[in-house]
């Protein structure tokens, strides 16, 4: 952090001598107003729900422009990762903060693909969940569990146990989202195989079956990398922010992570691919669609546009257009494109990008409308495209949560408040209460 030759100073009505805080520039974005001294120079805190206006760390691993519609791993613009770079490579990125070359690839990926499994007891605790569970309920359990059995890197104050609960975190998480699928479908876990790519791995081990070699799709293998890459890192979103939260107080990586994905199950974070593709099934088809629109337009309705707009980026998604790509791609891989569901899809992107309402108010599709469509056709049911999700941010949480226990500045979490309940009374005996 640069301090800024300029000061913000707080000045008050009420006569208060006035308070000058100083003022940070970053590489790029908003400059940030240092207000860690004010309460004890004011006794006044600063209210902001949702933490809109307040930056609550300094970190060097991802930026967003949400007015201009840019995303940039340590630097590099997610164009350009996503077409010149796979998913391991982005993992290595944004542990290390450089692309690897060749051989610092192949290491990382041999580190990797060395603790792709699980320890086999695992398979006890999914035999505990009910077969219909939700598998971000499942995921939350046994990613939280993994504690149990890796005891020998839960000292996070050690560089090096650090890095072997990061590569164990991103290693495994394929296995047990693909494990949580396995089991609510009844049918056996596979186990990963080490000389297939991080993605071609995953997808064998949720369609593959141990009656059978699976085939692997070069053109869906990449599609899901590209999801991967593109689902990694979106800054000091809710789910982050609570992985950094938890992290604060000192908790280990496997919980800090288990936390993240708790959070992300929320609909209005992880599950918007979800409600885009529920809202799809809930239109039914193309000669609904007009119907639908008139709906959305009206503000009593209640009907929600799932997968349009974004809370930050203001413009389009830069990552929908990549996504859309892929889905294009996918659907004609597939032979998908008259299915009814994809046309109806494609009819109502149409529509958005023309129709004047949405266009006026930047209601452009964005990468969850793309993403759950493309995750779809794949095969993968609706239940697991949050944890598909969880697999892809892993590796954000991972080095976001590495970089808050490096930072000299850490301290636990502790937001504050402003009370609105009832002032200091006493306590009436019992037979004197109304």
């Amino acid at each position: 952090m640069n301090t800024s030759d300029n000061k913000a100073t707080l000045s008050f009505s009420d006569g208060s001598a006035p308070v000058e805080f100083p003022i940070y520039k970053g590489t790029v974005g908003p400059d940030v107003i240092d207000i860690r001294k004010l309460y004890g120079a004011t006794g006044k805190f600063t209210y902001d729900p949702g933490f809109m206006s307040t930056a609550s760390c300094n970190s060097s691993i991802t930026y967003i422009d949400g007015d201009k519609g840019e995303l940039q791993y340590r630097g590099y613009p997610i164009e350009q990762l996503a077409v010149n770079a796979d998913f391991m490579e982005s993992c290595y990125l944004l542990l290390n903060g450089e692309l690897p070359n060749e051989q610092q690839k192949a290491d990382f990926v041999k580190l990797v693909s060395k603790h792709t499994m699980v320890h086999e007891q695992m398979q006890f605790f999914f035999r505990g969940f009910r077969r219909d569970a939700h598998p971000m309920s499942v995921l939350v359990g046994t990613v939280g569990a993994l504690a149990s059995f890796y005891h020998d890197s839960l000292d996070i104050n050690d560089a090096k146990q650090r890095e072997i609960s990061a590569i164990r975190l991103i290693a495994k998480m394929p296995t047990l989202v693909a494990m949580a699928y396995k089991y609510s479908i009844g049918q056996p876990f596979m186990y990963p195989r080490n000389d297939l790519s991080y993605s071609a791995n995953f997808m064998r081990m949720m369609f593959g079956n141990p009656c059978e070699e699976y085939e692997v799709n070069d053109v869906l293998v990449r599609a899901l990398d590209r999801i991967l890459i593109l689902h990694a890192d979106h800054e000091q979103n809710a789910s982050t922010s609570t992985v950094r939260l938890a992290g604060s107080s000192g908790a280990n990586p496997f919980a800090c992570i288990a936390a993240g994905i708790a959070c992300l199950w929320g609909p209005a974070h992880g599950g918007a691919n979800e409600a885009a593709l529920n809202m799809l099934k809930e239109i039914g088809s193309v000669e609904n669609i007009p119907a639908f629109i008139e709906k959305v337009k009206d503000k009593n309705s209640g009907v929600k546009l799932m997968g349009f707009g974004h809370r930050v980026y203001k413009n389009f998604d830069p990552r929908a257009k990549l996504m859309r790509e892929t889905c294009h791609e996918v659907l004609e891989e597939l032979g998908l494109q008259d299915d009814p569901l994809f046309k109806l899809a494609m009819e109502l992107e149409k529509i958005a990008l023309e129709d004047e309402y949405f266009v006026s108010r930047k209601l452009y599709p964005n990468v969850d409308f793309y993403s759950g469509i493309v995750q779809s056709a794949l095969g993968i049911p609706v239940s697991m495209f949050t944890g598909i999700f969880a697999m892809a941010r892993t590796i954000g949480w991972i080095a976001q949560w590495n970089e808050m226990i490096a930072d000299p500045e850490q301290k636990i979490g502790r937001p504050r408040q402003l009370f609105v309940g009832s002032a200091l009374r006493d306590v009436p005996p019992l037979k004197e209460r109304k």
